[in-house]
């Protein structure tokens, strides 16, 4: 039966009449604050809406205006820890751009349709799935089953200013 983007512990919460978790709540359970809307760095726009889709440009793992997590994952430098963090940062970036479109109301989120992901790796670096975990798990903490989406995950050679992670989202709302 059709839940309308609401997880089994949402309908479960909704039909024992108590209040059911917001993304809002979930976010200040794990201790994530938004950040405020990142500014794109070159010439595009940040998010754009198409009926009801939103749809980010890339987010980097930022943290207060500066990239939190550089360089490849697959060199020393890097654990697959840090590149799951630094793809949940991105993804903080990437509510907090849908939240603002949304004038505040995460709520109207429906879905999460498709995380891109492109991470930063060295030549012997395979396991980018593994790094976009990160994105993904924290998307489903935030939302339940309406977190859950489709994904790519690429290994590329470089991402802008030598990021370790970008991620894009496309997101449904409801009206």
């Amino acid at each position: 039966m059709p839940t309308g983007g609401l997880s089994q512990e949402q309908v479960q919460e909704n039909r024992s009449g108590e209040h059911a978790p917001t993304a809002g709540d979930r976010l200040a359970r794990l201790k994530a604050q938004l950040p405020a809307p990142p500014m794109p760095i070159g010439s595009y726009i940040a998010i754009t809406r198409v009926e009801n889709l939103l749809y980010t440009s890339g987010m980097l793992p930022l943290e207060n205006g500066q990239i939190a997590f550089t360089g490849p994952m697959g060199s020393w430098d890097l654990n697959l820890q840090q590149g799951q963090q630094a793809a949940r940062l991105c993804v903080l970036n990437a509510l907090s751009l849908v939240h603002h479109e949304l004038g505040g109301q995460l709520e109207r989120v429906k879905r999460i349709v498709k995380v891109t992901g492109f991470v930063n790796s060295t030549a012997s670096f395979y396991d980018q799935p593994a790094v976009m975990n990160g994105a993904s798990d924290f998307l489903v903490e935030c939302f339940g089953e309406a977190g859950k989406h489709v994904r790519s995950a690429v290994g590329v050679a470089s991402l802008p200013r030598n990021a370790t992670v970008e991620v894009e989202l496309v997101v449904e709302i409801t009206p």
